[in-house]
């Protein structure tokens, strides 16, 4: 088996319709001047080819795998190929690609879980063309945990956490509809969310004592119960019961004032009730830095923090930014704790 330092990183293509592959091009061409660590893309080499060709970029694409991708990677772009299953048009999501999308995961997870690839980073996938193809989960993360339970034979429960430069936080309920959230919290999902958290940070990211601040529900956290009873009933005991497992968790606070300058230097992450209370705060600090990270895997993944953009694939503005913060940081949390 390849050393820590030798494994490459699996990065998936994602919809080959979308920036994936532009923004996997870019970041390539930047590897040395940013020092980025060996990856190896599974996708379809002759879209990245025709993707270049449409970008005017001037990038070497060579196929290889896992064991031949760090060797190749200073010179090339190594692929390992899995065909995308139609012709590809930049900006046009096609259901046909779908088997292939689904497949450049599957081979990331198990080439990880192999210990053949250092961590998971993945491109934007279309869930909605998933969905058509008869796709059966909410999202990537819900998949990606499925995929760990079946290799590993383990139950997997996966947090979402958005890490930028001057955030992290993570929804306790994810890809869900607004109006099913207060039914869908429970004292054990957040208390569990908050265990995983903490694990994760004290292991994954080093943080000896994580202080976790979980915002409320509703409107200044509930205000003693007359804007809902959700913040005292459920998400009171929760931390409750964390601080008697001697967990430093802190709320129901109010998330209107949870992520100015001086809230934020009192916390290492903070823990929202649903998705866009965890990601908008983290999107208006960090657009262009923050990273997808689940925690709770068996293995490292990570992944920008935006989609497919379908407007702008193929037109040269799309940004290799978070998928650079993606590469590094999974090349980070990948390293024996001795050597972070």
């Amino acid at each position: 088996m390849a050393t820590p330092f030798s494994r490459p990183l699996a990065l998936t293509q994602g919809d080959p319709a979308g920036i994936g592959p532009d923004i996997t091009l870019m970041a390539w061409l930047r590897r040395r001047e940013l020092g980025l660590p060996a990856f190896f893309l599974i996708g379809d080499p002759d879209v990245l080819a025709a993707r270049a060709r449409q970008l005017d970029l001037s990038v070497v694409i060579a196929e290889a795998n896992a064991a031949t991708a760090a060797d190749v990677f200073a010179g090339a772009l190594p692929v390992l190929p899995v065909p995308a299953g139609v012709e590809v048009a930049a900006g046009e999501p096609h259901v046909a690609t779908a088997t292939g999308t689904i497949a450049a995961i599957e081979t990331a997870v198990s080439l990880v879980v192999k210990g053949e690839a250092a961590g998971v980073v993945t491109n934007p996938i279309a869930k909605a063309v998933l969905y058509e193809a008869g796709f059966k989960f909410p999202g990537h993360t819900e998949f990606l945990a499925d995929l760990a339970s079946r290799a590993t034979g383990n139950p997997v429960r996966p947090v979402m956490m958005l890490a930028g430069p001057k955030l992290r936080a993570i929804p306790v309920t994810i890809h869900i509809p607004i109006k099913d959230v207060p039914q869908a919290l429970s004292g054990e999902l957040i208390a569990e969310t908050c265990r995983i958290a903490h694990s994760d940070l004290r292991r994954r990211f080093g943080i000896e004592r994580p202080r976790l601040a979980v915002a409320g529900l509703n409107p200044h956290a509930g205000e003693n119960g007359t804007m809902g009873r959700e913040d005292e009933d459920i998400i009171h005991p929760a931390i409750q019961l964390l601080r008697s497992e001697g967990i430093d968790a802190i709320g129901p606070l109010p998330a209107d004032t949870m992520f100015h300058d001086e809230a934020r230097a009192r916390y290492d992450v903070a823990v929202c009730m649903y998705h866009d209370q965890a990601l908008i705060p983290v999107k208006a600090l960090g657009f262009d830095d923050s990273v997808n990270v689940t925690l709770g895997l068996p293995f490292v993944r990570t992944s920008p923090d935006h989609g497919t953009a379908f407007g702008i694939a193929g037109k040269g503005i799309a940004r290799e930014n978070s998928l650079i913060a993606a590469l590094k940081l999974a090349a980070h949390l990948s390293r024996p704790a001795e050597h972070r």
